[in-house]
């Protein structure tokens, strides 16, 4: 079992950046991927990026160049950080770990990006 905490998140103005965090606790060990999704209001959640257990990463194309996923040492933050953000990138954004032993995806509750034009 993983419980996944944002935090991060908020207002900035368009051309800004915020930095994201997902703390991970519980059986981390096990965590193959983590990754970060959004979902904007009418809109289905979207993959934004993804960081593997070996450290290789992967963006949306509608995120490249502007934000970087990574880690901390202990292997139970992930972070996000968001530059040059653009009010298409307003929505809650949601940590997501997936633990392929036991076939589990787990979620956290979500923090609010809001971009002003």
């Amino acid at each position: 079992q993983v419980q996944l905490v944002e935090s991060g998140g908020g207002l900035v103005q368009a051309g800004g950046s915020l930095r994201l965090s997902c703390a991970a606790s519980g059986t981390i060990f096990s965590i193959d991927t983590m990754a970060w999704y959004r979902q904007a209001p009418g809109k289905q959640r979207e993959f934004v990026a993804v960081i593997l257990s070996g450290g290789n990463t992967n963006y949306a194309d509608s995120v490249k160049g502007r934000f970087t996923i990574s880690r901390n040492s202990a292997m139970n933050t992930v972070y996000l950080q968001m530059n040059s953000l653009k009010p298409e990138d307003t929505a809650a954004y949601y940590c997501n770990a997936i633990i392929r032993a036991v076939g589990g995806s787990y979620w956290g509750q979500g923090t609010q990006v809001t971009v002003s034009s």
